[in-house]
């Protein structure tokens, strides 16, 4: 016995020892794993069965930096330690955001309520009212401290002349905001609580102007005169550029994408160029890339400041600034944000003579959005934008190591312009696929799609964004202080045009889109830390994150897929029949056609929510309706008068009113409260008809 004791102690000396090593050999990229390790972390915050206190949320992090400054006894003491601590750190991180920003949320809906408060952002829309966003002053009969800080409300028809930081007053439906349609669906009251929106409805008539309630606060003062600047912008941008045409180069330049079309919208996600919709580091890249190049050959013109002076550090200041200007103009989305602190990173590099392009300016960005903002990491843009700009990053670093380790040739000249547009072909393809393979994990896990003919697309849009419609909006913006703007407007808009063309053309090809059911969030996992691995580390044993990637997605097909899902509701239910499809029943109500469609994207389903509809497939009467689904019975309760046979006869009782007190039944019950409370029901039937519930 122990002599096997000793054999284990040994053979896990060694492999601490060989880890050690490992580790050891690649000190310089340890702090690469920091924004990894922190997120995860965050991670654990977020999905936290209950809310913990904040004191159980700190104590982690102390003991990690305790364990890691005092245990140095062993090879591992101190790496073991820190990854804790940072994990620990990512968790209160995490904890401490949501107390700062913690504020009152509608708890039921209240209909026909008086608002009062102050416009902080209009959203526009093609052909309805627009969104508007407001700080609320006064609700009803709500008293401060329990009112929402922020509402969102839709006006049915359009309002004139509705600017930010207008004090206004009208009447309005409000409700909580939407829980998800299902369990792993995007959690939009999740947002909501983040941004201090309370409360989201229909307002019932037009706003009314008011005096009476108070002076503007200074913060929303100052956003308010930034959004009246982009709402300028955008007004000047689309009276030279009509149509839904004007509508993407008020996209592309201010943020708002309000005004294009949702078809538009779909066309551009199917062919796999939405992200240039999206102002995210492509745009920012070119935008302060080209103030930085542009002005540098400038300042290069005069031969005294050249010889003298930085002239390069000069530059990079400037194109700085130029990109906070753009942040502001853009609306400062999770992406934008994240693409400047990027920009403002590597021009910094630039300032302090370091290498601009550097997986380890793209972890110092990383870092600085999730210490400020936790709640980013779980921002679809925000996990698509990192995945993508470090494969990038990290590709490109390969690449230099591979050159540099290559024997130098002798003497030779430049490229001919042949091979110049052949490499530059190759760049776009090459990049195309990296971010391509980055994303896929992202967006089959969040939309359940790919988007298979997607480098087509982007051979064309890229070339024609990077050369023809960035460079004239940044134009544009030059010229608008003169009013000189037309010229290069029409110059975008031409551009704007051959993308969209692109787009219609791509989408509408056969197989653009593949669609996926949804899998667990153990393979999405295994595929993101196998890519952060291949990405991260530089010798061999990078290739290990290959075997965790193909985990992923030899685990993805084999995700539990719900047999039965009941609405939020009670107004839908859908049962998976023998072809293993969804078969739904829609209450003669009406509602709960958005839901069914999130139902069918989730399970990788292409059929309408209409062609999903079979009531046939249930047998009902008066008091309700019944399914069986492998072997279980599915009673679904409209009156308490159908219980007297359902409570004895059901395996599953659906009841869409409070379950009474004389309904004794071992069934798993999913009464009025359980659905208002956790929101939509997926159940699992397994071996014995064995019932299992998430919400």
């Amino acid at each position: 016995m122990s002599s096997t004791i000793e054999a284990v102690a040994a053979i896990w000396g060694r492999w601490g020892e060989v880890c050690a090593s490992a580790i050891e050999h690649e000190r310089d990229r340890w702090f690469l794993w920091l924004p990894v390790l922190y997120g995860i972390g965050i991670a654990i915050y977020l999905s936290w069965p209950f809310e913990p206190p904040l004191l159980a949320a700190i104590a982690p992090a102390l003991a990690g930096v305790t364990l890691a400054m005092v245990w140095r006894q062993g090879v591992l003491a101190v790496p073991v330690g820190a990854v804790l601590a940072a994990v620990a750190f990512g968790f209160a991180g995490a904890k401490l955001r949501t107390e700062w920003v913690r504020a009152p949320m509608l708890t039921g809906k209240i209909s026909n309520v008086d608002v009062q408060g102050f416009v902080e952002r209009v959203e526009p829309r093609p052909t309805r009212g627009p969104r508007v966003t407001v700080r609320v002053v006064s609700l009803g009969r709500f008293e401060a401290g329990h009112r929402p800080l922020r509402v969102r409300v839709r006006f049915l028809k359009a309002v004139a002349s509705l600017k930010p930081g207008d004090a206004i007053r009208f009447k309005a439906s409000l409700s909580p905001p939407a829980i998800p349609s299902l369990p792993g669906d995007f959690d939009f009251a999740r947002v909501a609580f983040y941004l201090g929106i309370g409360g989201v409805g229909f307002a019932a008539g037009p706003p009314q102007p008011v005096t009476e309630i108070g002076a503007l606060p200074t913060d929303l003062a100052i956003r308010a005169w930034i959004e009246r600047r982009r709402q300028e912008i955008g007004a000047r941008i689309t009276a030279a550029v009509a149509g839904e045409t004007g509508a993407l180069a008020n996209a592309l330049m201010t943020g708002e994408r309000g005004g294009v079309s949702q078809d538009t919208i779909t066309a551009y996600r199917d062919a796999g160029i939405l992200h240039i919709l999206a102002i995210s580091g492509l745009h920012m890249a070119i935008m302060a890339g080209s103030v930085f190049y542009f002005l540098r050959l400038l300042l290069a013109a005069v031969p005294s400041l050249a010889l003298n002076y930085p002239i390069k550090k000069w530059a990079a200041g400037a194109a700085a600034v130029a990109a906070f200007a753009y942040l502001l103009i853009s609306g400062a989305s999770f992406a934008t944000i994240r693409a400047f602190v990027m920009i403002l990173i590597m021009l910094l590099a630039i300032m302090l003579d370091r290498p601009a392009i550097a997986l380890r300016n793209v972890a110092l960005a990383a870092v600085a959005i999730l210490v400020v903002i936790p709640e980013s990491l779980i921002n679809v843009g925000f996990q698509m934008s990192f995945a993508a700009v470090t494969a990038l990053v990290a590709t490109y670093e390969a690449w230099r190591d591979r050159r540099r380790s290559l024997p130098r040739q002798g003497a030779r000249g430049g490229r001919s312009m042949s091979g110049s547009f052949s490499f530059f072909v190759f760049s776009i393809i090459i990049s195309t696929v990296v971010a391509g393979l980055a994303v896929a994990p992202f967006a089959a896990y969040h939309f359940h799609q790919s988007q298979q003919l997607s480098v087509l697309a982007n051979l064309i849009a890229i070339p024609v964004c990077n050369f023809i419609v960035m460079p004239a909006a940044l134009a544009a913006f030059v010229a608008m202080p003169v009013g000189l703007e037309a010229l290069p407007l029409w110059l975008m808009a031409t551009g704007i045009d051959v993308m969209t063309w692109t787009a219609r053309r791509v989408a509408a090809l056969p197989g653009a889109v593949g669609h996926l059911p949804a899998f667990s969030t153990t393979a999405f996992a295994a595929m993101v830390l196998g890519g952060l691995w291949l990405a991260i580390w530089r010798t061999r044993r990078r290739w290990i994150g290959l075997l965790a990637i193909a985990a992923g997605i030899g685990i993805a097909p084999f995700g539990d897929r719900p047999d039965v899902l009941v609405g939020r509701d009670g107004r839908l239910i859908a049962v998976r029949g023998a072809d293993g499809r969804l078969a739904a029943m829609l209450s003669r109500r009406g509602g709960g056609a958005f839901e069914l469609r999130r139902w069918l994207q989730f399970d990788g389903d292409k059929r309408s929510a209409r062609a999903a509809v079979n009531r046939r497939a249930y047998r009902c009467d008066s008091a309700g309706c019944t399914v069986t689904v492998k072997g279980v019975l599915i009673a679904v309760a409209r009156y308490p008068k159908a219980l007297a046979d359902d409570c004895r006869r059901a395996g599953v009782l659906v009841m869409s009113f409070p379950k009474p007190i004389g309904c004794v039944t071992s069934a798993a019950s999913i009464d009025l409260y359980a659905m208002r409370d956790r929101g939509t029901h997926a159940l699992r039937i397994g071996d014995g008809g064995r019932v299992e519930i998430r919400t």
